[in-house]
C-alpha cells in the first residue's frame, strides 16, 4: 500500500544521502544496524518517560534507514543473501521496541493497564505477522497479503502517537492500537488460512500419485 510513498523517497529525498554514504564507504549493513539502534534507543528512551513526540521525531529520523540501505546495496551491486537477513532480522528489533517502549509508557506515566496489554499485544501480533510469512516461504508457499504488513503499522503506529501530541489527543493512540490489534489478527489468520489451503492442495496431489 505504501509503495508509491517508498520510491517517492528512494527517488527524490534520499537519493542524495545514498550517494553521499556509498562515497564515503559506508556499507549497507552498518546503515542498518545504525538505523536499528536509533529506533531502539529512541523507543526506550523517550516512550517510557512520556515524551511521546520527541520519541517518535527520534525515530522516524532512524526509520529512514530502511529505505538508505536497500537503494546503497543495489546502487553499489552488494546485494546479499546475508544483507537480506540481517535486514529482517534487525527489522524485528526496531518494530518490537516500539511496541515495548509504549508498554513501558503505558505501565509508568501513561498509566493504564488495558492499553499495556494492548501495546504487548501488538508487539507480539507484529512478530507472529512476520514469522508466517517467512516460515511459509522457507516451506515453499506463500503467505503474502493481509492488512497490517510492517511499513502499514509503522506509520500508523508514529503518525498517530505524534499526532495525539501535536493535537494534544491522547485518544489517538488507543485508536492506532486497536486498530492495530485487530488488523494484526486478521492478517495472522489470513495467512495460516492461506498457508493450510496450500498444503492442502499439495497433500491432495500427493496422495493422488
Amino acid at each position: 500500500m505504501l509503495d508509491r510513498f517508498k520510491n517517492f523517497w528512494q527517488g527524490v529525498v534520499l537519493a542524495p544521502i545514498v550517494k553521499l554514504f556509498l562515497r564515503l564507504g559506508i556499507s549497507p549493513d552498518a546503515v542498518t544496524l545504525v538505523g536499528t539502534i536509533g529506533v531502539v534507543a529512541g523507543a526506550l528512551i523517550f516512550f517510557p518517560r512520556g515524551e511521546l513526540l520527541i520519541g517518535v521525531l527520534f525515530i522516524t529520523a532512524f526509520v529512514f534507514s530502511d529505505l538508505i540501505d536497500g537503494q546503497m546495496a543495489r546502487l553499489s551491486g552488494r546485494t546479499s543473501k546475508f544483507g537480506a537477513f540481517w535486514d529482517s532480522t534487525l527489522d524485528r528489533f526496531g518494530d518490537a521496541a516500539i511496541f515495548a517502549g509504549l508498554a513501558l509508557h503505558f505501565a509508568g506515566p501513561g498509566d493504564s493497564y488495558v492499553l499495556l496489554c494492548l501495546s504487548l499485544y501488538c508487539l507480539v501480533m507484529g512478530s507472529v505477522t512476520s514469522y508466517a510469512r517467512a516460515r511459509a516461504e522457507s516451506l515453499g508457499m506463500d503467505a503474502k497479503g493481509g492488512i497490517a504488513e510492517r511499513a502499514d503499522r509503522l506509520v500508523l503506529i508514529l503518525v498517530l502517537t505524534g499526532l495525539s501530541e501535536i493535537l494534544s489527543l491522547p485518544v489517538l493512540v488507543p485508536i492506532a492500537l486497536w486498530t492495530l490489534a485487530v488488523a494484526s489478527t486478521y492478517t495472522v489468520v489470513y495467512r495460516v488460512l492461506k498457508v493450510y489451503r496450500q498444503a492442502s492442495a499439495e497433500d491432495a496431489g500427493a496422495s493422488t500419485l
